[in-house]
């Protein structure tokens, strides 16, 4: 497997008062000091267009930009499949473990950039996680794009899900509607959980299958918060099987140290629906679920 072509992480300066290690310290706690050190030193780093060092310090305004070297990005399913396609839309149907959009060691071996290869003028209108099969909509024009935009914000667009949970649930349909936004995380600096701070957040659930210790639910959601079927699960007594991250209460799991990325879990994003961007006519799309989720 070869390398990719490397890529350059931009960021404009808010405020000053920090250094600039001190800043990838505390705004990029995924590398450690000795790395982020390591990376000035070797000139990995502009500062305005000029090489910096770690003890620099930084003002508001200056462009400051890491220039990560080529590597090599983990061995994912490529393969998506494509459900529908018109002048304006493409709908696919994304593997598990192939994530949406770059991030976390992924650049090239994403679905945005499998899409890019045949459609270079598509634009992902959301993103499902990585381990999160299921349909993916992007838009191919700016008219198109702007459209779904108004109609996910007007909650026109119906988004269904499958998800396979822990425990046998003792009610055949409930609603969830715990607060989902940023908690303190110290792998990431945050991370989204339930929490009376967060954003309103709702899921429809409906039992589909009871076995003896897990349920098969489906899930419609209301509104789109980072993971919220997994936390909504979770918040309901149910995480989902096989969940690294969530646990009860829809907040990490006590001295778990995953990332929302790792996998284990089954969730499936099998239906949407909404008016089309162009036309305005009723569109419905579906994706057929795994079999773990039949």
């Amino acid at each position: 497997m070869s390398p990719n072509r490397g890529y350059a992480y931009g960021e404009t300066i808010r405020s000053g008062g920090l250094t600039v290690l001190e800043h990838f310290c505390r705004h990029h706690p995924h590398s450690t000091e000795a790395q982020w050190r390591q990376r000035i030193e070797a000139g990995e780093v502009e500062l305005d267009g000029l090489r910096p060092e770690p003890a620099t310090p930084l003002v508001p305004g200056q462009v400051l930009v890491w220039h990560r070297p080529p590597w090599e990005e983990p061995l994912v399913n490529l393969d998506f499949l494509l459900v529908f396609e018109d002048a304006a839309l493409l709908a696919v149907v994304k593997p598990r473990g192939l994530p949406t959009l770059p991030g976390g060691g992924f650049l090239e071996h994403t679905l945005l950039a499998q899409v890019r290869k045949t459609y270079p003028e598509s634009s992902p209108m959301h993103r499902l996680g990585r381990e999160t099969s299921g349909l993916v909509l992007f838009s191919r024009t700016h008219a198109a794009g702007a459209s779904l935009q108004t109609a996910w914000r007007d909650r026109q667009v119906e988004k269904r899900y499958r998800a396979l949970a822990t425990g046998r649930s003792i009610r055949d349909a409930f609603e969830v509607t715990a607060p989902i936004g940023p908690i303190p995380y110290p792998l990431l600096g945050t991370l989204h959980a339930a929490t009376p701070q967060g954003k309103p957040a709702r899921s429809h659930v409906l039992v589909l299958r009871r076995d003896s210790d897990r349920t098969l639910f489906q899930v419609d959601i209301e509104t789109g918060r980072p993971h919220q079927i997994r936390i909504h699960l979770a918040h309901a007594g149910h995480p989902l099987v096989g969940d690294p991250l969530y646990g009860p209460g829809g907040v990490p799991r006590p001295g778990i140290t995953a990332l929302p990325g790792d996998g284990g879990y089954f969730l499936h994003a099998e239906r949407m629906a909404f008016p089309h961007p162009l036309t305005g006519a009723p569109l419905e799309l579906r994706a057929a679920p795994p079999w773990e989720l039949l």
